[in-house]
């Protein structure tokens, strides 16, 4: 599927370059590339898979940078969250590839679709009903089992880490701007593991890789400067409107 028309190859680009933005900026973006990879091409599910993880490397990369460079990764705290969402990333990824195999689209799709929604109401309740006021960053073991939990999903479906890392980090009152610094470092051991998982089976595009890829670096740049224009309660909201945005989609495409 590497020759795909132009039309469809300029589609690429753009959910590239958007997942890019919303990586850095709210989070939820890195499935904009998988989503675009399974409803344009002809690729198999292992091969979308493998073809967006190879993406999120540079975009990890990149995104850990920048955010280190703005200082949210300096901060204890949030270097201990990252931490440990990345070593549980170590663990969690290779079981996601392999579950890839045996997880029908469809009924992946609907739970995936269904469980976006739930965070999404999740962090608009939370939004809602309770002051923003800072709060201490979770234990140890409620963000490892939340990395393990990601990493999987991540693994399965070739998404990145922050599209479910952030809303559930801030929905367990982590800031929004932390959330994203912590979740960039742990994309880059999901992309980086499932990559060399994918890579073993044969089942990456690399020229689809780079048309997505290319556009989505741009795009990382431009949604770390969007994230720290933006008043916080902004993008819990552009948060929120994401989720609820793509849950019916995956539920329904699979």
């Amino acid at each position: 599927m590497s020759g795909a028309s132009v039309p469809v190859s300029v589609a690429l680009g753009l959910l590239g370059l958007a997942g890019g933005i919303g990586i850095t900026a709210v989070g939820p973006g890195g499935v904009l590339p998988t989503i675009g990879l399974f409803a344009l091409t002809g690729l198999t599910p292992a091969q979308v898979a493998g073809t967006a993880l190879v993406t999120h490397v540079a975009t990890g990369v990149l995104a850990t940078a920048a955010y280190t460079r703005s200082g949210q990764l300096r901060d204890p705290g949030t270097r201990r969250t990252a931490l440990v969402l990345a070593v549980s990333a170590v663990a969690g990824t290779p079981l996601g590839v392999l579950v890839n195999a045996y997880v029908s689209e469809r009924m992946f799709g609907l739970v995936l679709g269904v469980f976006v929604a739930g965070v999404a109401g999740l962090v608009w309740f939370r939004e809602r009903r309770r002051p923003a006021a800072p709060r201490a960053h979770p234990s140890t073991a409620v963000v490892a089992g939340l990395g393990l939990a990601v990493a999987v999903a991540a693994g399965i479906v070739g998404i990145g880490g922050p599209m479910l890392t952030v809303p559930l980090l801030v929905a367990l009152g982590v800031p929004v701007l932390e959330s994203l610094a912590s979740a960039q470092a742990q994309s880059v051991v999901i992309a980086g593991v499932g990559t060399v998982g994918y890579v073993a089976q044969g089942a990456v595009d690399w020229p689809l890789a780079v048309l997505v890829g290319v556009p989505e670096l741009a795009g990382v740049l431009l949604g770390w400067r969007i994230a720290h224009a933006l008043p916080t309660r902004h993008l819990k909201y552009a948060l929120i409107a994401t989720l609820f945005a793509l849950a019916p989609y995956l539920a329904l495409h699979g």
